[in-house]
């Protein structure tokens, strides 16, 4: 194809409208950055250096190549001097979606990518976890125009950034036991020194870093802003340098490597050990998805409510790729380690709620976009999961069924029935309310979105399985 049976320019990517020097495109289902030329001269800097390939070959810099061949693209403005192609990634996903240790990898990788960069000549132009992806559970840095050369005698740009956005959440969440989930999705910008030092204690500034990095950072951000000076100009004259950023980068890393959260237990982090499953059911319904998994290749499947991840895990085996989505932290946390641990590439582990799944946030709603908007997926595992959604959240069942089939995906879904403990007990929280909960409305709302639907009912009564086929497939 050439350029003039592309006469369209690019749609650039909402996230990327910030950075005059570079814009992001998708075309062909691949993703292409445009340069400027001083955005160029950069990239031409960054590819020479030994720590770009080290990083790239060990996955923590996104793969990326120069476009020699431009006729296949669209038209682009000349302002455009050269295009990048960078490897994509399999899922976009935001920092208000990572259980604690995922944040916590990430801000190492920050660190190391900074330090690496300031021994070779060059630094990050800012510090925001919006840069940083996962393939599974492996971070990969995706932002190469942040790159730039370092100036001597300049400060490091993006240190109040990374506290904003990765230092002050983990503090939060460390060292107060508060998740920084709703912080960070309530404000892009993350969490100012102000208003974490207004949440420490007395005892909290004998903790790593709090005094340097919280304290001292608001009463400095106080003072300077209220002042018309030159602060770049300031740390020129006293003496500020490369040395000074190093030391910083690796007390940093030092602080964020201890940094631990721990707790004993949440309401599903045993599910595990503690469900209410006889073997002979659990082996059942093992084998009922085994049976879905098996009928063809999946692109991409969502287990919402995954817990410990136990069918995310069997997903993989059939699956490019997994979504194990949960609004249990501690359950997600444990199983990022787990997946980190082996390796896994395959399963992406976030935290989402959905009662109130990720929107669209940022500017016009669009720069960091909706959970459905970031790849759709053609298979839906809800195990154990809707009696909680529509009793315990009160999610009316139709409509549920509904938002799971405007997808376009096949269903997995398990009813869970009256006789159930938990079922039981979610419902005494309700007395006095008309819930409508039962196996015959969920097959009339199967039945009235879904195409086939083929169910089976586990030995003890009172649970069922159903698997429901999209129109598209089933008709």
């Amino acid at each position: 194809m050439s350029m003039r049976d592309s006469p369209v320019p690019p749609q650039f990517e909402p996230g990327s409208f910030r950075d005059p020097e570079t814009k992001i495109f998708r075309h062909n289902d691949a993703i292409f950055r445009c340069l400027t030329s001083r955005a160029l001269n950069d990239w031409t800097r960054l590819a020479s250096t030994k720590f770009f390939e080290r990083l790239t070959r060990e996955g923590k810099l996104v793969r990326t190549q120069k476009v020699t061949d431009r006729t296949a693209l669209p038209e682009l403005d000349e302002k455009w001097t050269a295009v990048l192609e960078h490897e994509v990634v399999p899922f976009i996903s935001y920092p208000y979606e990572w259980p604690f240790r995922m944040l916590k990898d990430a801000a190492l990788l920050q660190l190391d990518l900074t330090l690496a960069a300031i021994h070779e000549g060059m630094t990050l132009k800012d510090a925001t976890p919006f840069n940083v992806q996962w393939v599974g559970s492996r971070p990969t840095f995706i932002d190469i125009g942040s790159f730039t050369a370092y100036n001597a005698g300049e400060p490091w740009a993006g240190y109040r950034q990374f506290c904003n956005q990765f230092l002050y959440p983990l503090f939060l969440q460390a060292y107060k036991n508060v998740a920084y989930h709703p912080w960070l999705r309530g404000s892009l910008e993350g969490i100012e020194a102000t208003q974490l030092n207004a949440l420490m204690s007395i005892r909290d500034y004998m903790r790593p870093g709090v005094l340097a990095h919280v304290y001292f950072q608001a009463k400095a951000q106080s003072r300077y802003e209220a002042a018309d000076r030159d602060i770049k100009k300031d740390l020129r004259t006293a003496g500020f340098g490369a040395d000074l950023i190093k030391n910083n980068l690796q007390r940093l890393s030092r602080i964020i490597e201890r940094l631990e959260w721990a707790p004993l237990r949440s309401t599903w982090s045993e599910y595990t050990q503690e469900h209410n499953y006889k073997d002979a059911d659990l082996q059942r319904k093992s084998d009922f998805v085994r049976r879905v998994l098996a009928r063809r290749r999946w692109s991409l499947i969502w287990d919402i409510g995954c817990n410990t991840g136990t069918y995310s895990r069997l997903s993989s085996e059939h699956a490019e790729y997994v979504l194990a989505l949960d609004a249990d932290q501690l359950a997600l946390d444990r199983l990022y380690s787990e997946l980190k641990q082996e390796g896994n590439q395959r399963v992406l582990p976030l935290f989402v709620d959905m009662a109130d799944p990720t929107p669209g946030l940022g500017w016009k709603g669009l720069e960091r976009r909706q959970l459905g908007d970031r790849g759709t997926p053609d298979l839906i595992l809800a195990l154990a999961l809707i009696h909680h959604l529509v009793i315990g959240r009160n999610i009316p069942l139709n409509e549920l069924i509904e938002w799971l089939a405007q997808f376009g995906a096949d269903l997995v879904i398990e009813f869970v029935g009256h006789g159930d403990p938990m079922v039981k007990q979610l419902l005494r929280n309700r007395t006095g309310q008309n819930i409508e909960y039962s196996a015959e409305a969920l097959e009339a709302a199967l039945t009235r979105y879904f195409g086939s639907v083929t169910q089976e009912t586990l030995e003890s009564g009172t649970r069922t399985l159903y698997y429901a086929q999209a129109r598209s497939y089933g008709g």
